[in-house]
């Protein structure tokens, strides 16, 4: 199998593949989350999420065999709580990955009872609706330190050798209490440096990424980075290598630009 790409998505609001006004707001996310198949042109061995919505004091990895589900959401319709996205997990990846962390000096730990959260399975069901490719995640590290995350990506890198396809699953753009007119000004200027800083040529792409913080408005779309973070484990699993832009909108939420990217 030849090298997978990597991915950056921006992975939606909450369980919005199964509420229809929100599905119809999100329809350009759909589209392009439901033509990563095609890109990509094989179907993966397994799906590595490192999703922003589990953190840990180590990186984590997610290694039960049938994995549950996480609803790490509030206010929606009852039955969304019900929701079950059945994909196996693939626990001999998750000892693989973790013998690559910690192989790198990263901590690490195998987490056997971890579920999907919702970063992970809202965007998995738009991707492969039949939920027959294996996923697995791998946490967050607690203070989101960009180098960490740089060198949790770097470490990742070997698994798009072997058929696993590296998914940071987040959002470009995440104030919840910002949407509307009021986040477009901030999150167009972000996302116009956003897609300078990952088109640059590779050396100079890591440094502007790991000063994220300085971009404009940084601190307005990002007050916590836990939806930036994936992008950077992505990127250092494709460090080198070309990005291209697969997911633009700029009016989600009825002012917010948000974009996703692949690499490689």
């Amino acid at each position: 199998m030849s090298r997978l790409p990597t991915y950056f998505i921006s992975h939606g609001g909450g369980p919005w593949p199964w509420l229809s006004d929100m599905r119809q707001r999100l329809a350009s996310l759909e589209v392009s989350l439901a033509r990563m198949p095609e890109e990509i042109g094989v179907k993966p061995k397994a799906i590595l999420m490192v999703s922003g919505h589990w953190e840990e004091p180590e990186f984590a990895v997610m290694s039960g065999a049938r994995p549950g589900m996480v609803y790490d959401y509030s206010g929606f319709p009852p039955e969304t709580y019900k929701i079950v996205y059945p994909a196996p997990g693939a626990p001999d990846l998750a000892e693989r990955t973790a013998g690559l962390l910690k192989a790198a000096g990263l901590p690490t730990r195998l987490a056997p009872d971890q579920g999907f959260d919702h970063g992970t399975f809202a965007p998995a069901y738009v991707m492969y609706p039949e939920a027959d490719v294996p996923i697995y995640q791998v946490s967050l590290q607690h203070g989101y330190d960009p180098a960490a995350h740089f060198a949790l990506g770097r470490a990742l890198a070997p698994l798009r050798d072997e058929g696993v396809l590296i998914v940071g699953s987040g959002l470009s753009y995440h104030n919840l209490r910002l949407f509307g007119p009021g986040a477009k000004e901030p999150s167009a200027a972000f996302d116009a440096w956003l897609d300078g800083a990952v088109n640059a040529a590779p050396e100079a792409r890591t440094r502007a990424l790991l000063d994220w913080d300085k971009a404009p408005y940084a601190r307005v779309c990002h007050v916590r980075e836990d939806h930036l973070v994936p992008l950077f484990a992505a990127v250092g699993a494709a460090e080198g290598e070309k990005a291209t832009r697969v997911y633009h909108d700029t009016n989600v939420f009825g002012g917010v630009t948000a974009s996703s990217y692949r690499f490689g």
